[in-house]
């Protein structure tokens, strides 16, 4: 990646962590030449449209209808809308810090102060029907969801917190929460948009073992371009059906987009899935790269007798200074942000290595040993230099 400057950069923010082949991967600008030349945008269902759903749907049964939008926002606003229109509830349930995109319903207790309004321009009332639990801490979380249960719609969790800092559940946490939904009769919704082949080519479910009634997609599944895609049981999905479902009364108002299901995004999106099915050593590649970068950085740090701890799984990494112990949002908001900042601007000014400050790196098949070692380097020069000291 090059700046206006002409400097080179090693990207380890990958375009919001959407770009898992890299930056323009020839099986992707191949295919996108090419349809361009054949149209951008048809505004209705088209043949490569129904090809990724297909694809989606072979990778992941769960996902027994879809709905393409054009971002993640929408995908997870479109979720929480076909909840309350199923059960009739208005209470939705999401992880403190939990981030599920700008839309309105789900912007809550996502940046810290926790308990604080997110800011002017949104209605206080709104709050009321959203209940935030505490990630990885099960007890807690289910005495918050009894105390709601009654008008409980949904509870809404990403199966790893990504903006809120690249924190894993723990064993048992997602799985509890959706025990509780499902007992309770509220839809369980696993927001993908960043864990959606990325953790695997079947996502973050299969990986936990987790049966949504929805879940939402986005970022890698669009190939570089604007998605997102809400998916899940049909029995839900069909809620929202204009042709059986006429009487707007009867129909759960989600779809439409002028951009939705575009062709260019769905050729991207295919190109994309389709060399992850035929390839599947990208992933054993971007995960062996993401276990040696977390050990690497944990050791320079520990070593050094720095108070840090990366966190993080397969291809994904962040670390978190004047902490050894990474569980919730609180435990990253109250991390030195200031010292992480510092790490990051170093990276970027003294050695081309590029993430968004204070935000978590991801890696892609385009990155090698090479590029791991390089910042494994850099970092300890940036240990020596005295930049990252902590305070006793």
């Amino acid at each position: 990646m090059r700046d206006v400057d002409g400097n080179e950069y090693t990207d380890y923010w990958m375009g919001h962590w959407a770009l898992i082949l890299g930056h323009s991967p020839k099986p992707v600008a191949n295919v996108l030449a090419s349809q361009v030349r054949n149209g951008t945008l048809y505004g209705t269902v088209n043949d490569v449209s129904v090809e990724l759903a297909e694809t989606v749907q072979k990778l992941m049964p769960a996902a027994e209808m879809m709905r393409f939008s054009s971002t993640g926002s929408e995908a997870t606003m479109y979720a929480v809308r076909l909840a309350r229109a199923k059960t009739g509830r208005r209470v939705i349930a999401k992880a403190i810090g939990g981030w599920h995109g700008f839309n309105t319903t789900l912007m809550q207790t996502v940046n810290y102060p926790f308990e604080a309004d997110e800011g002017p321009g949104l209605v206080q009332d709104e709050g009321q029907y959203v209940e935030s639990i505490p990630f990885n801490n099960l007890d807690a979380s289910l005495k918050v969801l009894e105390t709601i249960k009654d008008d409980l719609a949904c509870v809404i969790i990403e199966p790893v917190l990504g903006g809120a800092g690249c924190i894993p559940p723990v064993d048992g946490y997602l799985q509890g929460l959706q025990e509780f939904a499902k007992k309770n009769g509220s839809l369980f919704i696993l927001d993908e948009i960043v864990t959606g082949f990325r953790l695997s080519l079947h996502g973050a479910a299969s990986v936990y073992k987790l049966e949504p009634d929805l879940f939402t997609l986005g970022k890698i599944c669009g190939g570089g371009l604007p998605i997102g895609i809400v998916c899940g049981d049909k029995n839900i999905m069909s809620l929202a059906d204009p042709v059986s479902r006429r009487d707007k009364q009867a129909r759960c108002a989600i779809g439409g987009g002028t951009f939705s299901a575009n062709p260019v995004t769905m050729t991207a999106g295919l190109a994309t899935l389709t060399f992850l099915k035929k390839n599947r050593n990208v992933y054993n590649k971007i995960d062996r790269l993401g276990g040696m970068t977390r050990k690497g950085l944990n050791k320079i740090f520990a070593d050094a007798r720095i108070r840090c701890q990366v966190t993080g799984l397969n291809s994904i990494f962040l670390a978190h200074f004047g902490k050894e112990v990474v569980q919730n949002a609180s435990d990253v908001a109250t991390s030195n942000k200031d010292l992480l900042t510092k790490y990051h601007l170093a990276l970027m000014a003294d050695y081309g290595i590029f993430f968004l400050p204070g935000k978590m790196g991801a890696l892609s098949y385009a990155h090698d040993e090479g590029d791991i070692k390089h910042l494994l380097v850099a970092t300890e020069k940036i240990v020596g230099s005295g930049l990252l000291k902590q305070r006793p």
